[in-house]
């Protein structure tokens, strides 16, 4: 379904703001696809403010491209914290670090708030192996 659909369904008027809003995050992971970055210019790295030097387009790409994978193994009801038939939490707990690495490159305070939700490393710790 269209963006523009979608807003018409919950009863709003079209605007800018609410069309970027509609968006999925396959939309936003494939701006850092090589022909779509190149057709807006390397725009979308602008985002990423406060990334190091080393970083570039590639390495954002892979990293947006773990978090959407991710997302959708979760958004699928697929095991996430499982190697054959052992508990194993080292990929989401990637994916988290991956996540508040991107944050951070964009603006610190983007972590702190998210932290403040956050209870991965909780929920771990507190896990007992049936």
């Amino acid at each position: 379904m269209s963006s523009e659909k979608t807003i018409r369904r919950k009863g709003g008027s079209i605007s800018s703001g609410k069309v970027i809003a509609e968006q999925s995050l396959s939309f936003w992971t494939s701006l850092f696809d090589v022909h779509h970055y190149r057709l807006i210019g390397g725009v979308p790295i602008q985002c990423f403010s406060f990334k190091p030097k080393k970083e570039n387009r590639s390495t954002i790409s892979q990293k947006l491209n773990r978090v959407r994978t991710f997302r959708n193994r979760i958004y699928h009801n697929e095991p996430i914290c499982f190697i054959d038939n052992r508990i194993d939490f080292r990929q989401a707990l990637k994916i988290q670090s991956d996540i508040y690495l991107l944050l951070s490159w964009m603006d610190g305070e983007l972590v702190q708030y998210v932290q403040s939700y956050d209870s991965i490393n909780s929920r771990i710790k507190n896990f007992k192996q049936p």
